[in-house]
This record gives structure tokens, C-alpha cells and sequence, in this order.
């Protein structure tokens, strides 16, 4: 399963490398100051302490994670995260852990480029309406809080936004329509909220999304035909959702799409021999939804599957051949579903146990019971 706080962006470890350095050319101003202190007072931090830097006139030196333009004196960045592996965090021997809510007095730091409030468990309350009016802001990070209300309907606004990542909060209503408009967005995560109502038909207008993490929320509807335009998602995690209807052919065609969750739906009908036959997909999850027929014999040479699982589904006839053909199958799961007939020898079969063939009506042979001649 695609986690959605697993993903390690190089933007990411050079924003957290840099979090609380000085840049002390031009003072910050007084109007940021400002901001910042009101910002700090929405939020309470008994236990770290990160806000004990924040001190004194000049906001671009010495306070923990704020950067400024050299030139400017303006707030460029505000990173502060409750990971373990920070610096302060590691010393003092704990993951960070604050409460309080996001204050829109963030929205006056408008010069801000990279915005990370990340992993704090407790801050709760929305995402202030006002933050889709930071033109420049390029990383909107709020992860692992416990955020709730809608996604702002304006995100749209925000052009030049590369990563959006609210995942592992309460976030709920609809994924707004003007998501589409951010046509720079590169890595989107809204996984593991409380989001509902369908995919946007126009999501495909993101050219650039290279992931798409939606998984464990309750998104419904059918897979919109769009999503065929993203010519550089690699990869996409829908799992755990209410989606309904077939599984589009076109996920075998993506030129770059390496890893596909689909998993813990309701999707039906068959499985395209074109997502089964792909040489890109390396994960590829179809479990537990309502899938029918057979499993298409369609591997080749090429096929390199690091995870194939399409258990608790009703898929009937054998076990496909060709499968031996594969140059490498790691996780194979075809539990749970009503298969039947001779688990054909050889590799990848003869390294798999018998949980990946249990379950199902009439199979037999390694690593199942042996076959009556």
C-alpha cells in the first residue's frame, strides 16, 4: 500500500535541512513579525519548545524554521514539523506534539513560498480560507494534523503550487472542482481523510502530477476517463474508497505509471488484459471489489511485477500460464476468489505459499494439495 506519509521528495530533505538557518542580509519586517507572533499564539507547544527561538525583533534570525529573502527581509518559508528524525526533536527524545489551530494571520506572510505545518498530531479547525491568496506559494504541506472542514474552494488561485499534501487529517467535503486549475501541480496527497464525492471529471488537466494519493477516504463515482492525459503519473492510489463501475484499459497504456491501488472499492467487470499485459506496472492492487471472469494470459518476458494482488474478488477459471514467463512476480495474492484447476510448476510458483491460492473453488498442486491424476 502507497502510505501516504512514506513519499521522501529531495525538495522535501533540502526545505528540512535548511529549516531554522539565518539569513540575516535584510531584516524582517515588521508587518511578518507581526503575523508570525499572532500565528504563534493559535498554537500551543508544551512539550519541544520550538517556539522558545522566536525571540527578539528580527524574525529572520534565529527563529526555528523561518526563512527569509536575503534581499527582502520578507518571510519566504515557514517550515515546522513534528517528525522525530528533526534535529530538535531527535535531542529532546520524542515526536513533536501541538494543539491549537492554524490562525488566518498566516495569510498576511504573503510573500511565502514553501509552507509546512506538518505531523503536530493535535492542531486541529479548517484550513483558513484565506491561504488560496499566497499567489507565490509553491508547497502547501499540512500532514499528520487533525485538520477538518473542506479543502479551501479556491485552490485554484494558488498557480504556482507543486505540492499539496493534506493527508492524515479529517478533511471532508468534496475535492474542489478548481484543483484543476493548478496546472504546475506535480505531487498531490489528500490520503486518509474524510473527503467524499467524485473525482473531478477535469483531473486530467494536471498534466504534470506525477502521484496522486487519494486512498482511505470516501470518494465515490466512477474513474473519470481524464486521468488517461496524465502522460507523467507514476503513481496512483485510489484504495479504500466507494468507486464503482469498470476498471478503465487505459491504466495499461500510461507510459510511466508504475504503481496502481485500486483496492477496497466496488469496482466490477473485468480486468482489462491491457493492465494485466503492461511493462510498466510494478504494483498493481485489484483486491477486495467485485471483479469477474478470467485473469487474462497475457504475461510476458517484460512482466516484472514486485506486487500483483487481485484476492476477494470473483474471478473464475485458471491460473494464468504465462504467468511463468514473467521475469520477476515477488507478491503474488490470487486468494479468495473462484479459481480452479493446476497451479502451473515453476517460478515465480514454487516460491509462493499456499495463503496466495487459498480460498478458492478447485486448485490444486504446489503449493495447494496435490492434483488428482
Amino acid at each position: 500500500m502507497a502510505s501516504s506519509r512514506s513519499y521522501s521528495f529531495l525538495l522535501f530533505s533540502v526545505l528540512l535541512s535548511s529549516a531554522g538557518t539565518t539569513v540575516t542580509s535584510a531584516s524582517c519586517s515588521r508587518a511578518d513579525r507581526e503575523a508570525l507572533r499572532e500565528f504563534q499564539s493559535g498554537l500551543s507547544d508544551p512539550y519541544i519548545g520550538i517556539f522558545t527561538s522566536w525571540t527578539g525583533e528580527d524574525c529572520c534570525a534565529h527563529w526555528y524554521g523561518v526563512s527569509c529573502d536575503p534581499s527582502t527581509g520578507r518571510v519566504a518559508d515557514l517550515t515546522l514539523r513534528g517528525e522525530s528524525e528533526d534535529p530538535i526533536l531527535t535531542r529532546a527524545g520524542r515526536s513533536g506534539l501541538m494543539t491549537g489551530r492554524i490562525s488566518p494571520a498566516i495569510c498576511r506572510l504573503d510573500r511565502l513560498s514553501n509552507l509546512i505545518i506538518a505531523d503536530w498530531k493535535q492542531i486541529s479547525g479548517p484550513i483558513p480560507s484565506c491561504i488560496t491568496s499566497l499567489a507565490s506559494l509553491r508547497i502547501l504541506d499540512l500532514v499528520g494534523n487533525r485538520l477538518s472542514g473542506p479543502l479551501p474552494a479556491n485552490l485554484g488561485k494558488l498557480s504556482h503550487l507543486t505540492v499539496l499534501n493534506v493527508a492524515d487529517n479529517q478533511i471532508s467535503a468534496q475535492i474542489p472542482k478548481s484543483i484543476t486549475q493548478i496546472s504546475g501541480l506535480m505531487h498531490l496527497n489528500l490520503a486518509s481523510n474524510h473527503i467524499s464525492g467524485d473525482i473531478p471529471s477535469d483531473l486530467g488537466n494536471l498534466k504534470m502530477l506525477s502521484r496522486a494519493l487519494l486512498g482511505r477516504n470516501q470518494i465515490s463515482g466512477k474513474i473519470p476517463p481524464s486521468i488517461s492525459y496524465m502522460n507523467r503519473l507514476a503513481d496512483l492510489d485510489l484504495a479504500e474508497n466507494q468507486l464503482w463501475g469498470s476498471i478503465p484499459a487505459f491504466f495499461g497504456s500510461m507510459p510511466v505509471l508504475s504503481s496502481l491501488y485500486l483496492d477496497s472499492n466496488r469496482l466490477s467487470g473485468l480486468i482489462p488484459p491491457e493492465i494485466l499485459g503492461s511493462k510498466g506496472l510494478g504494483i498493481l492492487n485489484l483486491s477486495r471489489n467485485e471483479l469477474t471472469g478470467l485473469i487474462a494470459d497475457v504475461f510476458t518476458s517484460r512482466t516484472y511485477f514486485t506486487a500483483l494482488d487481485l484476492s476477494y474478488n470473483k474471478l473464475t477459471g485458471d491460473v494464468p500460464k504465462t504467468l511463468s514467463k514473467a521475469t520477476f512476480v515477488g507478491h503474488l495474492d490470487l486468494s479468495h476468489n473462484h479459481l480452479c484447476g493446476r497451479i502451473p510448476a515453476g517460478l515465480p510458483f514454487d516460491h509462493l505459499e499456499a495463503a496466495s491460492f487459498a480460498s478458492n473453488d478447485c486448485l490444486c498442486g504446489w503449493p495447494l494439495q496435490a492434483c488428482r491424476s
